[in-house]
């Protein structure tokens, strides 16, 4: 199990990640939670994939298993910026314009999206090092840009889950509910530094990005 980082430009380099990337978000976005999103039967992408938008996955034995997507707030695309920012302008439907408060974004701060993580991995620590794994790669990604922040539109419960693997998430709006899945949503406001003692009792390098034999027992 190991870390994989790109954009646009290198993505290439990692054979087909980026699809398979895509094709998991529509298994779970659309096919397991129902969120109403544009997809073609196999795979889900949106307007906000775009040369601007960084990826970090994780892959097991060359089978994409999670990842995320991370963009700058100061960037935009035709007429869309990011998601949060475009929700606060009306654009989309199922965020209340009021949930997010513009001000949030600036030079030092990204967006994180579509984290995922596969319904094939099963076990509690296995899902703790993909999402470890999988925030640690934007961290690197943040840090290489200079951003000290990042911002995620995610289920309530990410506070308690985060502090699992070492981030620090402090909620930065109200709650909504979605009506697609039925759960309860926040704008968090994360600290983009990795975690590396968390890491370690993971049994996660830190310079391999890669899951590690050891003893891990009181990771979890």
């Amino acid at each position: 199990m190991r870390n994989i980082t790109f954009d646009m430009s290198d993505m290439h380099k990692h054979g087909s990640a980026f699809y398979s990337f895509l094709k998991l978000r529509k298994s779970f976005f659309v096919d397991g939670l129902g969120w109403h999103i544009p997809n073609d039967g196999v795979a889900e992408m949106d307007q906000y994939d775009t040369p601007y938008a960084h990826y970090s996955l994780v892959v097991d034995e060359g089978t994409v298993i999670a990842g995320a997507r991370c963009v700058p707030t100061t960037v935009s695309w035709g007429s869309y910026t990011n998601m949060l920012n475009d929700s606060a302008r009306g654009l989309l439907e199922g965020i209340p314009e009021t949930l997010f408060d513009p001000s949030l974004c600036g030079p030092e701060t990204w967006e994180g999206t579509r984290l995922v993580i596969s319904d094939t991995v099963t076990s509690r620590l296995g899902r703790l090092q993909c999402l470890a794994l999988t925030i640690d790669g934007l961290v690197r990604i943040l840090q290489a840009h200079g951003a000290k922040t990042f911002l995620t539109l995610s289920p309530v419960a990410l506070q308690r889950t985060a502090g699992l693997v070492g981030l620090q998430a402090q909620q930065a709006s109200v709650s909504c509910h979605c009506r697609d899945d039925g759960r309860e949503y926040a704008v968090f406001r994360c600290k983009a530094e990795r975690a590396l003692n968390r890491l370690a009792q993971l049994g996660i390098d830190a310079e391999t990005h890669e899951v590690h034999e050891g003893d891990v027992s009181k990771a979890v």
